[in-house]
């Protein structure tokens, strides 16, 4: 009984649809009645439609530089052209020092691993009382973590810092009797520091020729064309690779100062820039 009622119900919908299509072409009133229906029912929805019309549009590609830029910007540098950079580098500021205030390799390290994520103007305004009371692992240790945080408060992530700056000295005195580690893997088990921090105390306090890289450095290296790289990493390698010896001492604080005063990020200085006849980039405005 149920096989054989459910041909006759689709039998009946599928006569009931042509019977209606049927009737409504042979009738104009009912047509048009639909049409006015189809109307009112999408009349509600012209921002409905003009966005689906936005969102369907291709995404804006950026502005294609002229081949001759690209091939320019594409160019590496030669052996020639990086000497004469860091000649004139060289020339500009023979002995550049770095901004970080310090007393001695354990303040200098300290002073890396408070400056963070801060401004080493920042850092310097808080360190230069702290540093006056304590400039050892030990005096740090008798100062305490509570009054380590009063001193450094102004800096971010101080809390933290603090926890570290702690937890360093400790394991300076109990693993390096007390002094600074001369090498990457000591500086790096140490509690808050890492290959930047490394680089910069080996570099600053042992005259090891390192390349640390922050974030003008990274900037620079990859704006110029100098050393292009995904990550600090890359770039730190990059560097190393192409900058002779005779500069490296000096080359990272180079490269950070004229990423902070010359090589901005919002408003570079080409203009005043010591390499912009070298540079790479193909947007520089001169």
């Amino acid at each position: 009984m149920n096989k054989s009622t459910k041909p006759s119900v689709k039998k009946m919908s599928s006569k009931g649809g042509s019977a209606r299509k049927s009737y409504s072409r042979k009738h104009p009133a009912v047509k048009s009645s639909q049409k006015a229906e189809s109307k009112t029912a999408t009349a509600g929805k012209p921002v409905l439609k003009s966005a689906f019309k936005s969102a369907s549009r291709p995404a804006r590609t950026a502005k294609k530089l002229p081949a001759k830029s690209q091939s320019e910007a594409a160019r590496p540098w030669t052996a020639a052209e990086v000497y004469e950079a860091f000649s004139r580098f060289r020339k500009a500021n023979p002995e550049p020092k770095g901004e970080l205030e310090h007393l001695n390799p354990y303040t200098l390290l300290v002073a890396v691993v408070l400056s963070a994520q801060a401004t080493d103007a920042g850092v310097n305004k808080a360190t230069r009382a702290l540093f006056a009371v304590a400039d050892t692992p030990q005096k740090m240790l008798a100062l305490g973590e509570e009054r380590l945080r009063d001193y450094i408060k102004t800096i971010g992530l101080y809390r933290t810092k603090a926890k570290n700056v702690i937890a360093l000295s400790q394991k300076l005195i109990a693993d390096f009797d007390g002094e600074v580690p001369r090498t990457r893997a000591g500086i790096e088990s140490l509690p808050g520091a890492g290959r930047k921090t490394a680089n910069v105390v080996l570099n600053m306090a042992f005259s090891e020729h390192t390349m640390a890289v922050d974030t003008h450095v990274f900037r620079v290296g990859n704006r110029t064309g100098l050393a292009p790289g995904k990550t600090p990493l890359d770039v730190e390698l990059g560097l190393e690779r192409v900058i002779p010896s005779e500069f490296m001492l000096h080359a990272h604080h180079w490269l950070i100062l004229h990423g902070r005063y010359t090589c901005l990020a919002r408003s570079p200085r080409c203009e005043v820039c010591l390499i912009n006849d070298l540079c790479r980039w193909p947007e520089k405005t001169v």
